[in-house]
């Protein structure tokens, strides 16, 4: 991994440094980069409340919960905190679909499979997990037939043998184990496509998958709880990304929500702010926990004085004031709608054609601000357009008729139904404090203006 700077950067060709999208999970990453001005204008303190129920639940029954937000607006980084409050209570586990599975085709036994492989090592890093024993053997021989069972099943003539595993014993029943964990985790993520027999078998066996990562959970959770004092907590991210399609979260979700019921361990999952308001929304198997833009305007449309100090508070922390011209640096925060990985996309761009510009520059100018915004409102553009992951088909006319509406703060318009889902998915609408009120992002209030559908002298854009 590339060092981080000890402190914000101070010349434009260190911003790659500082300004990398990655959420921050190190103690001194947090230390360096975390402001907690962002969570004081945005309502409520999530994270405060997550740790609280999850301190209640400690030695009960299993806490489950869904963490909500825009993609971009820190939801792992507030996960981290998260697990840095209750670190003396929980052990997290974090999944990660995006990285870990393929995000565009994973099924429900994909996330079991991962929990059941990732909490078995994580379990044998903190030697959690009993080698020896009636239990142990007894777990090692139905996870080992579950998998004979399907490369039977499959016809298939390859066999996985036992890997050398650190802290498993060479040729021991843990290491054949690990290996197919190892085996299974290539095949979710790599597999370009997998046969039908294969979908249709892992679904119909979807309970002893549920019962394998239960008797697991047991197993090692015994061990934990005795030798730290404390529980498991799994975290399930990246469900918020682009390309999971509405229809695959509902069928992860609704279709299949028992699943997750049935599994005796505390889960959070990090889902897209769209869900929140489909139909079905009401049946999701666990609690609802957002965590809001942060805004840089209020709702007349005036500029919001302490979002936009606390956002530029965490920029100023990457990224030294000296290196913009007058007014540039605000002016960037506007345009990114209080969202800090666009912030980061723009500032990153701005210091890029600055130095492509003139290599010797020292400072975002005007001009590289605006080409930075005019490339970025051409991405809002494009996602007004018909959406591949819409759930019908929505045309422009109606989306554009409801932006306008939610600018004008018309209260039908906040009315929950595909248009919506779709312009929430698409973050041309923004979600604001625990009163929870909608606003346009400033980039589509432009396009709006541009469009004729505002007026020009309309306030709320960036420019």
């Amino acid at each position: 991994m590339v060092p981080i700077p000890d402190g914000p950067a101070t010349a434009l060709d260190q911003l790659y440094l500082t300004l990398r999208p990655e959420p921050l999970e190190k103690p001194e990453e947090f230390r360096k980069f975390y402001r907690a001005e962002v969570n004081e204008v945005r309502g409520e303190d999530t994270v405060a409340r997550l740790s609280s129920r999850l301190q209640q639940s400690f030695g009960a029954l299993p806490f489950r919960a869904f963490v909500m937000g825009h993609p971009g607006v820190g939801k792992s980084t507030e996960i981290s905190r998260l697990l840095q409050r209750v670190k003396d209570q929980h052990v997290g586990v974090r999944l990660s679909v995006a990285t870990e599975l393929n995000p565009a085709s994973f099924k429900v036994f994909d996330i079991l499979l991962l929990m059941l492989a990732r909490l078995a090592e994580t379990a044998k890093d903190l030697n959690a997990i009993p080698f020896q024993g009636d239990r142990s053997e007894a777990l090692v021989r139905d996870i080992t037939q579950w998998f004979a069972n399907e490369q039977t099943r499959n016809s298939r003539t390859r066999t996985t043998g036992a890997e050398v595993v650190a802290g498993v014993k060479e040729g021991s029943l843990w290491a054949t184990v690990f290996g197919l964990f190892g085996s299974a985790k290539a095949e979710m993520k790599y597999a370009a496509e997998r046969k039908t027999e294969t979908i249709e078998y892992r679904l119909q066996r979807l309970p002893d998958l549920i019962d394998l990562c239960n008797k697991l959970i047991d197993l090692s959770g015994e061990t934990l709880r005795e030798k730290t004092g404390k529980e498991w907590l799994l975290v399930v991210e990246d469900l918020d990304k682009s390309v999971i399609s509405p229809q695959q979260l509902q069928d992860l979700f609704i279709q299949y929500g028992a699943v997750f019921e049935n599994l005796r361990v505390s889960t959070i999952f990090t889902i897209p702010v769209w869900l929140a308001y489909s139909p079905e929304a009401i049946r999701l198997p666990g609690e609802r926990y957002m965590i809001h833009d942060t805004p840089v305007y209020d709702q007349q449309h005036n500029p919001h004085e302490k979002g936009r100090a606390a956002v530029q508070k965490v920029l100023e922390a990457r990224a030294s004031p000296s290196l913009f011209d007058h007014g540039q640096m605000m002016r960037l925060i506007v345009a990114s709608g209080g969202n800090l990985r666009d912030l980061f996309s723009l500032v990153s761009e701005a210091g890029e054609r600055a130095r492509l510009r003139n290599p010797p520059a020292s400072l975002i100018g005007p001009d590289d601000a605006k080409a930075a915004i005019g490339k970025m409102r051409g991405e809002y553009t494009r996602r007004l357009g018909q959406s591949p992951y819409d759930m019908k088909e929505i045309p422009y006319s109606a989306k554009s008729s409801r932006l306008v509406g939610v600018y004008n703060s018309a209260p039908d318009n906040e009315i929950p139904d595909p248009v919506l889902y779709s312009l929430l998915r698409g973050r041309a609408i923004q979600e604001f404090n625990g009163d929870v009120w909608f606003g346009v992002h400033p980039l589509v209030v432009d396009i709006l203006k541009e469009q004729q559908h505002l007026k020009p002298q309309d306030r709320g854009g960036t420019y």
